[in-house]
């Protein structure tokens, strides 16, 4: 049970436009031990009142002249968020009609004409009973959604930091690639921008397409740092890079290790079915993977790498282009095209 003086500190709206009315109850409500009230007489003035007030308890008289209780109440109804309509109706005891429409509305209760002290008094403690422990509800479930909003968050930033160690994890076995990760969870998350993505899926994109190449923990020195061109059997080998980073990650529960998963496997497959590991095409290919593989691509271009020089920019962007439709998905180049001097900004500053 709520204690005396929580029912009674309550906040009280008084609305009708009968100066006989209001006395009446102003005065039940000083016998009972209520000091907190406010009593307005003209209609239009009450949703102001109420914004303002946010009273726990409203006794809405329903016929008045500007605006009726049932306008105010369609009025209270727009403002109260939580759905809640702390409103005791003030009508004749025989007016039914007004009474079921009132209730059908959302009010929770009405007080028949003339007033009835202990009648009054224990309809207004039932509605403010329920309306504080409505309240209190209220606070206590917002608690336990921050709280819980908090802990997601804190696992978020978990994964995000394991994803940031397993990708520097790669860069020790292919130290070359300098901030390749870096830049290549930057550029996805400014594909993934482009393309509309809410900003949790585009955050995703960051610390997870850094991980497309977590698969060359498993490959021998003598190819993954081979300086002249691979022979078909060291090639061969190579590419199991994508199937070794798919089984490193394998069996996670989390959406973000799910979508590191894809894209180890995938980043290396072809728009026109041509890649590997599985020789699959188009939208077959996941999103996250079909993305990872531009920004790859464009990164490897424009790096320098043990067997190569760095292409110019403007090449590597050429090249891009014309892989539109066959290695690319398309809506994904003009995507990457519309971010282009953002990507660029990226590229140099962290060269």
């Amino acid at each position: 049970m709520l204690r005396d003086a929580v029912i009674k500190n309550a906040k009280i709206l008084i609305v009708d436009d009968l100066k006989t009315n209001i006395f009446i109850i102003e005065k039940m409500l000083r016998s009972g031990g209520y000091k907190n009230f406010q009593s307005i007489m003209d209609s239009r003035e009450a949703i102001p009142a109420y914004i303002e007030m946010k009273p726990d308890i409203v006794l809405l008289d329903l016929m008045m002249p500007h605006m009726d209780g049932f306008e105010v109440m369609e009025g209270l109804q727009k403002i109260e968020a939580d759905g809640f309509l702390p409103v005791l109706v003030l009508t004749a005891n025989d007016d039914m009609v007004n009474q079921n429409m009132a209730l059908s509305m959302g009010a929770r209760d009405f007080l028949g004409k003339p007033f009835e002290k202990t009648e009054t008094l224990n309809r207004i403690r039932n509605i403010l009973e329920t309306r504080i422990l409505y309240n209190q509800l209220n606070v206590e479930k917002n608690n336990l959604e921050e709280k819980v909003n908090i802990r997601t968050r804190e696992l978020q930033e978990s994964q995000m930091e394991m994803a940031i160690r397993l990708a520097k994890a790669g860069e020790f076995r292919d130290n070359e690639t300098g901030n390749h990760d870096l830049r290549v969870g930057l550029y996805a998350e400014c594909i993934g921008q482009s393309l509309g993505m809410k900003a949790s899926e585009t955050e995703k994109l960051r610390f997870t397409v850094p991980l497309h190449d977590i698969g060359k923990i498993g490959i021998p020195d003598r190819i993954l740092l081979k300086p002249g061109k691979l022979t078909d059997d060291e090639w061969a080998m190579m590419k199991d890079h994508t199937t070794i980073g798919g089984q490193i990650l394998i069996g996670g529960n989390s959406d973000f290790i799910k979508t590191a998963e894809e894209i180890a496997l995938s980043h290396h497959e072809k728009w026109d079915g041509s890649g590997y590991p599985c020789g699959i095409q188009g939208n077959k290919i996941p999103l996250a993977g079909r993305i990872a593989a531009i920004c790859d691509v464009f990164d490897a271009l424009v790096s320098d790498r043990p067997y190569k020089k760095a292409w110019p920019i403007s090449k590597a962007i050429e090249e891009i282009k014309s892989q539109s439709g066959k290695h690319f998905d398309p809506v994904l180049v003009e995507a990457f095209l519309q971010e282009i001097d953002q990507i660029i900004k990226i590229q140099q500053t962290y060269r």
